[in-house]
């Protein structure tokens, strides 16, 4: 059976095409492999980027708040009244944020929504 196969593929030379039609579609595999490999490393190091970013800008926010409060320390003769205010600063906020939580939980989701469609 598989002469009979063989011979009409030589016969009407298929047997060319069917090693070149193979060639192709393992080249187009491979390439995809590279395409979504090259892409994964774009993610990666893009993810990576903006945490050591984060991280940095983390460091520098804890150094300034402190630098501050050392700073108010000494303006109001105090020990302690600086890092009371600096607290003060980062606590209002979040409390805001969790008091008003759904309202800015659905005007952010709105604000995407209209992102996304523009």
């Amino acid at each position: 059976m598989d002469s009979i196969k063989d011979y009409i593929l030589k016969l009407l030379r298929l047997d060319g095409i069917m090693a070149h039609l193979s060639g192709y579609v393992e080249s187009k595999v491979e390439l995809v492999k590279l395409e979504v490999r090259e892409e994964v490393i774009k993610i990666i190091s893009r993810g990576l980027a903006l945490v050591i970013i984060f991280m940095l800008g983390l460091l520098f926010l804890v150094f300034v708040s402190f630098g501050l409060a050392n700073y108010l320390n000494t303006y109001f003769e105090s020990n302690a009244t600086g890092y009371w205010i600096v607290s003060a600063i980062y606590g209002l906020p979040c409390l805001l944020l969790t008091v008003f939580y759904k309202q800015v939980n659905q005007f952010l989701e709105n604000h995407f929504k209209r992102r996304k469609d523009t």
